[in-house]
């Protein structure tokens, strides 16, 4: 009658009063099966070719990834990351998503970026201030959350230390020198140019 939640804490807690003689059992079959497994997955390895098991391992990366993903994005949420910014369009759609045509969610979103596309520059700009405004609250919020948690210790969730880490090539000397060149020479043509059209 109880759902699988209570089911599985009713379970749990049974399973910490029994006493470690009838544990044992369980333990036991739990090696076996184990033992059991593991001789399967070796047999079934053995069997493919490497291009499945090139495309199997390429498979448990790309699902491990989306798990690390999920995790930091969860972990994100709960230090009170702020949402990005929204885009003129994005406001447009959340305004009129609920009375626009269409009957599944994808149609929906055909018929208002068809809308979207079809507005002036005139009446798109409203939704464009709003994002603008958006922009500016998200980069509030960005530096004070971003602030909060240098005082927690997690610098590595800081946007400019992740950019930071990405390693810079460093120019040669002579590069350097000709870029610098370069600029002091274009100084002196402007500055000649202005000279030439003063005297004009």
């Amino acid at each position: 009658e109880i759902n699988n939640m209570e089911l599985v804490k009713k379970i749990a807690g049974a399973w910490k009063e029994l006493p470690a003689s009838q544990k044992q059992v369980y333990e036991e079959a739990r090696k076996t099966d184990m033992q059991r497994y593991q001789e399967q997955l070796v047999a079934y390895k053995a069997q493919l070719t490497p291009a499945q098991a090139a495309a199997l391992k390429e498979e448990r990366r790309k699902r491990l990834a989306r798990r690390r993903s999920f995790r930091v994005k969860r972990e994100l949420t709960v230090l009170g990351k702020p949402k990005r910014p929204r885009s003129g369009f994005n406001i447009f759609v959340s305004e009129n998503f609920q009375e626009s045509e269409g009957i599944s969610p994808a149609a929906k979103m055909k018929h208002l970026f068809d809308a979207w596309r079809k507005l002036s520059s005139s009446q798109k700009q409203p939704y464009l201030q709003l994002a603008e405004d958006d922009k500016i609250r998200y980069e509030n919020e960005i530096k004070s959350w971003e602030a909060k948690m240098v005082e927690l210790g997690r610098e590595d969730l800081i946007r400019s230390k992740r950019q930071q880490a990405k390693p810079k090539t460093a120019k040669p000397a002579k590069t350097v020198k000709k870029a610098e060149t370069a600029k002091a020479s274009s100084r002196e043509s402007k500055a000649k140019l202005k000279l030439k059209k003063s005297e004009e």
